[in-house]
């Protein structure tokens, strides 16, 4: 059955009303170097929120009519839609939410393409201005509150999670909004969305009426997770790196649930970092949580964590099972440990500047079959970096699972391949393994997983 289509013509909501000739112009840009085919992007993915698909090569194929355009008003700047998905709308009316996610993307992508063009002497590849660049994008989106209290609590989990598995990202969600604590996710399904599902009934049993529920995410997988509608803070970083930047800037605390290799990533992106000397004495709360089934899950990472990088980094972060509970006061004094930091250090609630993040981890990395071959998964080097080699790994997997271009080489040239040292590399197989046994890989339903991977035995 062919779903209902709508035009629409669309006014902005809450972000963006003014734009330049020179932004218009590069919107509707179709060219290689023009932003139309990203804007597009973005704004399909917002359109199906609530579509459960992680596959936005497929997203993009089953929307081939889909277009929108710029149209300049006197007071303003309207979207026109053209075949819009017809769930994005009620009684011909565009979902209030979706209308505002909609004008986040135009937002952000109007902006973080303008700064590295506009600021005098900024270089891509310079870690201070790649810091810089993500604190004006976050600036930009009000996302940075002034005078506001430590307590943002980042979650990371799987898309891919049980219906029972989502119900306890809920109730840990529900204790952290009892406790006043605001919401910080990838914003797509799964257990980016419980959270903040359940915090909004804790907010809403404590009165708490400026509730926070923050999505970062970027264009290579929102089309994948599209934003879900309990966001009310939605935005898209440039690429995976600074949106994982975004989030321990202005993240006060991480809460790992159960997931597959995007979680994997950010846990070693986060070890990776709170592993480098300069952090030592930065207090930054970790837990790893999940119902009691899902005890050996995290027993098999914490043991790849200590095989791959010892038992320093598995002190970075506290395993507590089936407890919600104690994770929100763990969490709760976590904030306060913070606050007490950062005022003793005169350091910004809203922006962690003290956090040292080595240049390897800032730097986009790009997963193609060469770049995945050529990594360096050996032993003989800094236990940080051997994270950012490992997360590159699992970034790549999740390009080739979930992003148009990494489905497009896949397809194209085979799956990637992957080698390094066996005593790394036999861990992170098993792993893997386990990842798809357990269905994290892909939504349950959608279409039988395919490994977009084949591990190598032999150093690279």
């Amino acid at each position: 059955m062919t779903e209902p289509t709508m035009n629409a013509l669309v006014s902005p909501e809450g972000s963006l009303e003014i734009l330049s000739n020179h932004e218009v112009n590069r919107l509707k840009d179709k060219s290689e170097g023009g932003l139309y085919r990203l804007f597009r992007q973005c704004a399909l993915a917002v359109l199906n929120t609530g579509v459960e698909t992680d596959d936005c090569k497929e997203l993009m194929e089953a929307h081939a009519d889909f277009d929108v355009r710029l149209v300049p008003q006197p007071r303003g700047l309207k979207l026109e839609l053209i075949n819009a998905p017809g769930h994005a709308f009620v009684d011909g009316e565009m979902l209030r939410a979706i209308r505002e996610h909609l004008f986040s993307v135009l937002r952000d992508i109007v902006y973080s393409h303008s700064i590295p063009n506009t600021v005098a002497g900024f270089r891509r590849d310079n870690p201070e201005d790649i810091t810089n660049l993500v604190f004006h994008i976050l600036r930009n989106a009000r996302v940075l509150e002034a005078g506001r209290q430590p307590d943002l609590v980042v979650c990371w989990g799987g898309h891919s999670i049980s219906h029972d598995e989502y119900q306890y990202s809920k109730d840990v969600g529900h204790q952290l909004g009892l406790r006043g604590l605001s919401i910080c996710t990838g914003c797509g399904p799964g257990a980016m969305k419980g959270p903040m599902k359940g915090a909004t009934i804790g907010h809403a049993k404590q009165r708490v009426k400026n509730g926070r529920y923050i999505g970062i995410t970027e264009p290579g997988i929102i089309g994948a997770e599209a934003p879900n509608p309990i966001v009310n803070e939605l935005v898209i970083m440039p690429d995976i790196e600074k949106r994982l930047e975004a989030f321990v800037r202005c993240g006060h605390g991480v809460i790992v649930f159960p997931g597959g290799v995007g979680t994997a990533e950010e846990i070693l992106y986060l070890l990776g970092i709170l592993l480098h000397p300069d952090n030592a004495d930065l207090p930054f709360p970790v837990v790893f949580t999940g119902r009691k089934e899902n005890a050996e899950y995290f027993e098999m990472i914490d043991k790849f964590i200590r095989n791959a990088l010892g038992d320093e980094a598995a002190n970075k972060y506290e395993i507590i099972i089936d407890d919600p509970a104690r994770v929100a006061q763990t969490m709760k004094q976590g904030m306060k440990d913070v606050e007490t930091f950062r005022r003793a250090m005169q350091d910004a609630y809203y922006f962690n500047w003290m956090l040292k993040i080595d240049p390897v981890f800032q730097l986009p990395f790009e997963p193609n079959h060469d770049n995945m071959r050529a990594l360096e998964l050996h032993r003989d080097q800094p236990v940080h970096l051997l994270a950012a080699n490992l997360r590159k790994a699992f970034s790549g997997i999740v390009a080739g699972n979930v992003k148009e271009s990494g489905i497009r080489q896949i397809q194209e040239k085979g799956p990637f391949e992957i080698a390094g040292d066996p005593t790394l590399i036999r861990p992170l197989e098993a792993m893997l393994e386990q990842f798809v046994e357990q269905n994290r890989m892909k939504l349950p339903g959608t279409s039988a997983y395919r490994p977009c991977y084949r591990i190598v035995s032999g150093a690279a």
